[in-house]
């Protein structure tokens, strides 16, 4: 078809999430198309992104700084850290805009199936912040999942003995959701956490 640059390129792009064969081939056409438009352009942020962005050491969020922008803005309410299993949740309640403290990105939940145990998570930093004093509630930001629950659960407990207070997301109806095709799960979990009109 475009020789073996051109397979290269497709089988990269399928990689990513979202883009199986079909949708990697249409977009490495496109960026072929107009390759000093599009494709240098795109050759060159990933190579600046490559280089310089790094883990925060404070939270683990991606950035090109570090401390992150997050963690160096000054505004911040430092009293509230909330833990995420990614970075992909931090970037999403961020874009919400929906919280304005600090974050810890934990780079994912307890799977004794899958091998994740307590030590493969980034725990240690999240208790060592917390030992410096100046945070009062840890918020558990992690998945509706079996994972995200039972990584909850134990975070709870180990933050127990701590001086914050630990809250958790509330879980249940999306907005624009109709009761009746949500699952069972959701639907209980909402009216268990319902609140005063």
């Amino acid at each position: 078809m475009g020789g073996p640059e051109v397979e290269r390129l497709i089988g990269l792009l399928a990689k990513l999430p979202g883009l199986g064969p079909r949708s990697a081939r249409r977009a490495a056409l496109k960026l072929l198309q107009q390759p000093e438009a599009r494709m240098l352009p795109l050759a060159t942020a990933l190579t600046e992104a490559a280089r310089a962005v790094r883990p925060c050491r404070l939270c683990g969020n991606l950035d090109s700084h570090d401390p992150c922008g997050i963690c160096g803005d000054p505004n911040r309410d430092r009293t509230l850290i909330c833990v995420v299993e990614g970075v992909g949740d931090l970037w999403a309640i961020e874009r919400a805009g929906a919280h304005r403290g600090l974050y810890h990105v934990l780079g994912g939940t307890l799977s004794p199936l899958g091998g994740v145990g307590p030590e493969d998570l980034s725990v240690t930093p999240l208790l060592r912040r917390l030992g410096e004093g100046e945070a009062r509630e840890v918020i558990l930001a992690l998945g509706a999942t079996v994972d995200g629950a039972a990584t909850a659960h134990w975070l709870a407990d180990r933050l127990a003995a701590s001086a914050v207070v630990v809250s958790r997301v509330a879980q249940g109806v999306p907005i624009g959701g109709a009761l009746e095709v949500l699952d069972d799960g959701t639907l209980s979990t909402a009216l268990r956490a319902r609140r005063p009109a």
